[in-house]
Formats: C-alpha cells, structure tokens, sequence
C-alpha cells in the first residue's frame, strides 16, 4: 500500500542532536511510517534535495492563546516552521475568568477584545479547537488569570479558603484536553503580590497534576540572581519540573549575570531538580509599560494606577521611583512604544520615551506616565536592554530551548511588535548557526524540538521518529532567515520550504495552503 507522503532526498535532522543523514521519510494516517533509504511509494511526494528535513518546531513560550482564536492560520507561525505553540506563558492566560458575566478579554497580545464564551481551563480548551487552528497548541494555567478570578487585584497575602480554591482550581485546569502546564509572571499583577508561600503551594499542586511549572522570574535586573535562587527554591520545595522563561540581564549593569545563573541551573540539575530554561535570539524584550512601574503603583489593577496618576502627589513619586531605574536597570532610550490603543499619543508608535519627552519638553519618566494617564493605563513597548554576549551564552547551554514569547500571527497589521514573532527561529539558523557558528546545526534543531516537546511530556513530537506525529518541516539552510526587523517587523521569514502539521501540507513550495490541521497537544501521563 502506497504511503500518503514521501520526502525525499533530504538531509534529515531528527531533533536528538544525533548527526544529520540522507534519508527519505514515509508518512502515513498523520504518522511517521518510516525513516531510510527510499524510495518509499507514496501518493504525494515532496522533494528535498539541498535542504534539510527537521522535526517541526515547538515554541515553548508563546502568548498566541490570545491570538489564535482571531488567527487560527497562524502565518508567521507557520513561514517558520513551527507546527506547535505552548501557550499561556508569564502568568497570563485567558481562562479561569474573573467573572462569569465577563464577554471579552483585552490585553496587551491582541490586536482586539479576545470574545469570551468559556470560564475555565476545559471551555476555552473546547473554543479553540472549534477555530481549528493550523498549528498544534498546549495550554498553561496563568497565575495572573488565577488570582485575579480569586482574590482580584489587591495586594495581600491569599487566606486559606482563597489558596484551596487556587489549588483546586490548578487540578481541575490539569485535567481539561490541552494542559500541559502552570505559570507564573511574578513582575505583572497580581501576580508581583504572591509571596513564596503562596507560590509554593500552587507549584505543588500542579507538580501533583503533572505540569511544568514556568516562570517569568521576579527580576530580570539587578535582582535577577536572587529570583533564579527563588525559582528553583519553590520548584525544589515543591518536586516541580521547573522551567525559567526568557533568561536574560536587562540593563547594562547587570549584563554578565547570566553566567551565575547558568552555573545556579546547574548545580540545582546536578542534585536532582529539573530545571531549564528558554531564550529568544534578541537584545530587545517585549511587554506592558505598566510592568516597569513600582509595585505599589499598580497595586488594584489599572483602575487604581489610573487614579494614582491623576493625583499629583502620587504621580510626582510614581515618576520619582521610575526615573530611579534609569541607567541601572532602565535605559529610556530603549523603551520603545510598539502600539497602543486609539488615543493622544497613537502617532508616538516606534519612538522611545526619551523622544516622546524631549518632543513635549519634560523627561522620560513624565512621558511614561503621560502614555499610560492617556491610553487606560497601558502601553505594549520593546525594550531595547540586552547584551549580545549573553545572548550567545544562554542560547549556548544545553539545557536551553529556543523560544520566541511572541503572540503575532498574522503577516500584516498595525504598530511596531517585536520581531520574535516573526522570526525567532530562522534568526537561529542564519545567525547562530550559519554565521556565527555558535551552535551545530543539530544542536540548534534539537534546541527547537526534542529540547522543548520533553520539557512538557510531548514524547511523540518534536522528533523525526517512526510513530510519531507528522510534524515536519523542510528548509534550506543556505537561505533560511529571519527578514522583521524593529523597524519593519511585518516581514515573513523566507528559507522553509514545506511545513507538515498531523501529516497535513500546512506549507508546500514556501506558501502557506491554507490547511489547518492542528490540535491541542496531549502530554504523556
């Protein structure tokens, strides 16, 4: 009996860092049904000859949750090679709900007010694969979304009745299709106002369902040791597989840190804690101008910054404890604003707070404040803070995955996103690979697909193996590369050839078709 497809003459890079070889791959009812030496009869064939055949990319930390059920095509996604995204990353996601009665969602990843029909974990689950996206997805619990729903935006401590309903709510989300993990954003609120107890506590109970755990640490700055020591403290404390989510120094006096974190996950690997990290290949973050604020300041939500910003006693020390940061930790000539809503200052996208305030005769900090004062307390910015040096070494250790922390799918709209969404992963092949030698070919695949797939229990993906899922991409590595720029991010990466999703032509000859075929994810129990 012919095979549904064959790819043939490729080099195949199979994901477990093992060398590259020429061989054709069968696939057969979604499945791979064998690897080797053709030619294996097949009712379509795919010719791969010069290019290289890789398992398809899985993006450990993608805020697309908020995204795909606007986009479910996922173009950017899918120019790529990336055929699975794990969503709900940094504390947020669009389940449990705060309120019952609540119609839309609106954040910071979406071009518009994300329509809610679901309260938990199992109906947005359910609303998703109603869009039938073209991509695979795992889900994640949000910390942020799973205080807010409890206890709202105050700062406190969470009392006993409040922390069960927390963990009860941790193992019924285990439990929807989908849900692969639990994370938290401890510089976001609420989720700044959790304390170690608090974490603990929920760590262990998804760590008891089965999930990982990551987290956008507590800091990124000067602080950011001590928030590796936290992370890996709770995840021990609590026999969690632990995954810390975009390693990075941010500001230039905190540039060289990664290096004592790197040695922190390795002396925490070394005595039994499973611990990794991932690391998108830019010098530039992405996020919400409020997180930049002090933690008081943002104490009761965005309503309650509103009001503190329209009383100048509070406003002058808001300002005063934003304009402290600068030079340490916060270079203003590098915050960029990326887009926001319809307001005062919608024609200031793509320039940075500096400008914004040389251009209205006050400082940076007064400008932030003026953003925010004008458009309900938030801003969506790129955060130039980043050194190159560390780029390459944490992109370097073997127990980092590549991932991008973006959320855009589709190849045009409005504002200046970040390019990671574009072209994380072709920016790895052509720059860290192709140009600069930092990784081997191999090492960079496995670091795209077994790497990340392990970490939340997918063991029949992010391989070329038989019997695992037809995930499959094709590109050539002599032109594959990322084209988005900060400047002009709405560009597709260009060098992938062919995309298969579940056994399905996603990509054929460097066009998406159009096909979507992708499903929520299942982790091994």
């Amino acid at each position: 009996m012919d095979h549904d497809i064959t790819v043939t003459g490729g080099l195949v890079v199979d994901g477990t860092g093992t060398p590259a070889r020429r061989a054709d791959v069968a696939i057969t009812g979604g499945r791979i049904a064998a690897i080797g030496e053709g030619p294996f009869a097949a009712r379509t064939t795919v010719d791969a000859a010069g290019a290289v055949v890789a398992p398809g990319f899985v993006d450990l930390h993608s805020h697309a949750d908020f995204t795909l059920p606007a986009h479910p095509a996922a173009e950017t996604q899918l120019a790529q090679g990336v055929t699975t995204l794990i969503a709900g990353n940094c504390g947020h996601s669009p389940f449990p709900l705060p309120d019952p009665t609540q119609t839309e969602l609106a954040t910071v990843f979406s071009d518009a007010p994300l329509p809610c029909d679901w309260t938990d974990a199992h109906g947005f689950g359910s609303a998703l694969e109603a869009t039938r996206p073209a991509v695979n997805v795992g889900l994640q619990l949000g910390h942020n979304a799973l205080r807010s729903s409890v206890i709202g935006a105050e700062n406190r401590p969470p009392t006993a009745a409040e922390l069960d309903e927390m963990c009860r709510i941790v193992r019924d989300s285990a439990t929807a299709p989908g849900v692969v993990g639990f994370s938290t954003g401890l510089i976001y609120m609420p989720g700044l106002f959790a304390g170690t107890d608090e974490l603990r506590a929920l760590v262990a109970a998804a760590a008891a369902s089965g999930l990982l755990y990551s987290t956008h640490m507590r800091d990124e700055t000067s602080g950011m040791v001590a928030a590796v020591e936290e992370a890996i403290g709770v995840a021990e404390a609590a026999g969690a597989r632990l995954e810390i989510s975009h390693l990075k120094a941010m500001g230039p006096e905190n540039w060289g840190a990664v290096d004592r974190a790197l040695e922190l996950i390795d002396a925490a690997r070394a005595r039994g804690v499973d611990v990794a990290a991932d690391v998108y290949p830019y010098t530039a973050s992405s996020t919400d101008l409020s997180s930049r604020l002090a933690e008081w300041a943002v104490d009761g939500g965005r309503e309650a910054l509103l009001v503190r910003l329209a009383d100048p006693v509070q406003r002058t020390r808001i300002a005063d404890a934003l304009r402290a940061r600068f030079g340490r930790d916060i270079d203003p000539d590098g915050v960029v604003i990326a887009d926001l809503s319809a307001g005062e200052f919608d024609a200031c996208i793509g320039m940075s707070i500096s400008q914004i305030g040389a251009a209205r005769g006050t400082d940076a900090a007064e400008a932030a404040l003026d953003v925010l004062a004008a458009h309900q307390g938030s801003a969506a910015i790129v955060n130039h803070a980043m050194d190159e040096n560390d780029v390459r070494t944490v992109l370097a250790h073997p127990w980092v995955a590549v991932a991008s922390d973006g959320w855009v799918l589709t190849p045009t709209g409005a504002g200046r996103p970040h390019p990671r969404s574009f072209g994380t992963f072709p920016r790895v092949l052509s720059r860290y690979v192709r140009e600069q030698g930092t990784l081997r070919l191999e090492e960079a695949i496995r670091k795209m697909t077994s790497l990340p797939a392990s970490r939340i229990g997918l063991h029949d993906r992010g391989v070329l193996a038989v019997g695992a899922a037809a995930d499959v991409v094709v590109f050539d590595p002599s032109t594959v590369d990322d084209t988005s720029t900060f400047d002009d991010p709405w560009q597709l990466a260009r060098g992938v050839q062919t995309v298969l999703v579940n056994g399905t032509s996603a990509v054929l000859d460097g066009k998406v078709t159009g096909a979507r075929a992708g499903r929520l994810v299942s982790r091994s129990k």
